[in-house]
């Protein structure tokens, strides 16, 4: 039987991390530690539990139930077909990817061109050319991607935190100011919900498909021991990515910034250049375009095998270069367009994403076949979701005030209730069910 040596598995571990540790990863700690102030290590131990906590634990889920296909089954087939099928197109093609591409071009590259390139989309259109052909060379070999993850693009950027961090520690820098907006009155709610705008709780739903095809490369059949290495990677993954979060958050709060602050890619900007003048530019644009090039890779692959699975008419090379191709184009609609979406699509996705991995987590301990139980958990707290997010869209708020009758979601939790009242509901009916039918097997 086969099996990986500790370094090898080290390497899937840091292989998984940079697949997750993107743009969104270093803006909105940044972002949190300047708005939450005093209050930041409350509101960083709620991002942490979001993005990195729900991150390893949706992995182990995969493990526990062998593949993510044989979790959304246990839902219902139609669901199995159109929740990955919007998962991939969102943190794929449709906002993470060309997040990713844009955020690297406006932090690792437009900072040195001329005044009249950056207002130009010329510049954009070139770098995207540039950027996602190299994705592609990146992406086009799976098999190799653990060389080249795990030696090459990880330890340079943390080695780049590390060194930020420690100069850090010898400069400086000014003491944490008063918390402001919501990181005041709650800020670890606050933060739990940052962390929604990551992706990487989705993220690591879908990436266990990459792993899934490297464990046949690898010819590691046994599926216990592919349990424990999948927990393993989801562990050394969240670790470094909450080490991360807690420095960025850390320079976030010590950076003193005057006047209103946009976004976390300001705060970052502003703290290197404290910490190491205008050099810092250039630090920052290797970090950035380090951190858009992993998570850029690790989606190309995990869609092209996803959708090359699904559609195999078209291989996965033909796939990756489709996704590239789209991928390139989104991202010259420019970074703001692309924002403007992210947040609903998240606000719909995330609270069903997280009640399948907590079922999914759950699921020896559920009631029998147990098939109610997802149905109607996820049906509640998808339909909840819904109603929210349009909303905060269509209606202009004009639910708010029906909306705010329901418990938590002041604090943007409202759907726990509605997936709590599923699971009770599904639990009492499998029971029935049961009850008539003593013989019904335990589903996969």
């Amino acid at each position: 039987m086969n099996t990986l040596t500790k370094k090898e598995i080290m390497f899937f571990g840091f292989m998984l991390f940079s697949m997750l540790f993107g743009a969104g990863n270093l803006i909105f700690p940044a972002y949190l530690g300047q708005a939450a102030g005093e209050n930041v290590w409350q509101a960083v131990i709620g991002f942490i539990i979001s993005d990195a906590g729900f991150a390893v634990l949706a992995f182990i889920a995969i493990a526990k139930s062998g593949t993510f296909d044989t979790l959304i089954n246990r839902v219902h087939p139609i669901f199995a077909l159109l929740f990955p099928m919007a998962i991939y197109l969102s943190i794929g093609p449709g906002l993470a990817i060309p997040r990713a591409g844009s955020l690297a071009f406006e932090m690792g590259v437009m900072p040195f061109l001329p005044n009249t390139i950056q207002s130009s989309p010329v510049g954009l259109l070139i770098y995207t050319v540039v950027f996602f052909s190299i994705v592609f060379w990146f992406a086009k070999s799976p098999s190799k991607l653990v060389d080249r993850f795990g030696k090459i693009l990880t330890p340079a950027l943390l080695v780049l935190i590390i060194i930020i961090f420690i100069k850090s520690l010898f400069t400086d820098l000014s003491s944490f100011k008063g918390a402001t907006l919501a990181y005041k009155e709650k800020p670890i709610s606050q933060g739990f919900l940052d962390g929604y705008q990551t992706m990487d709780a989705i993220g690591a739903l879908i990436y266990g498909i990459v792993f899934t095809n490297i464990f046949k490369s690898e010819k590691i059949s046994n599926q216990k021991l592919q349990v424990k290495y999948l927990a393993i990677f989801g562990l050394i993954c969240g670790l470094l990515l909450a080490l991360c979060y807690l420095i960025i958050a850390y320079l976030g709060a010590a950076t003193n910034i005057h006047g209103k602050v946009e976004n976390g890619s300001v705060v970052l900007s502003t703290v290197l250049q404290q910490l190491f003048g205008q050099s810092g530019t250039i630090v920052l644009g290797l970090i950035f375009t380090l951190a858009c090039l992993s998570v850029c890779i690790g989606l190309i692959t995990s869609c092209a095998q996803y959708f090359s699975s699904i559609f195999p008419k078209l291989s996965y090379i033909k796939w990756a270069i489709l996704l590239c191709l789209v991928s390139g184009f989104v991202a010259n609609l420019g970074l703001s367009q692309i924002l403007k979406v992210t947040v609903p699509v998240l606000g719909l996705l995330y609270p069903m994403a997280i009640t399948l991995i907590i079922l999914g987590l759950l699921h020896d301990r559920l009631p029998f076949n147990n098939r109610p139980v997802y149905v109607v958990t996820i049906g509640l707290v998808g339909l909840f979701s819904l109603i929210d997010v349009a909303n905060s869209t269509l209606f202009n708020g004009s639910l708010s005030e029906v909306l705010s009758n329901v418990p938590m979601q002041d604090k943007g939790f409202g759907w726990v209730i509605p997936g709590l009242i599923g699971f009770i509901i599904g639990s009492i009916v499998e029971k029935f069910k049961y009850n008539e039918v003593p013989t019904v097997k335990k589903a996969a």
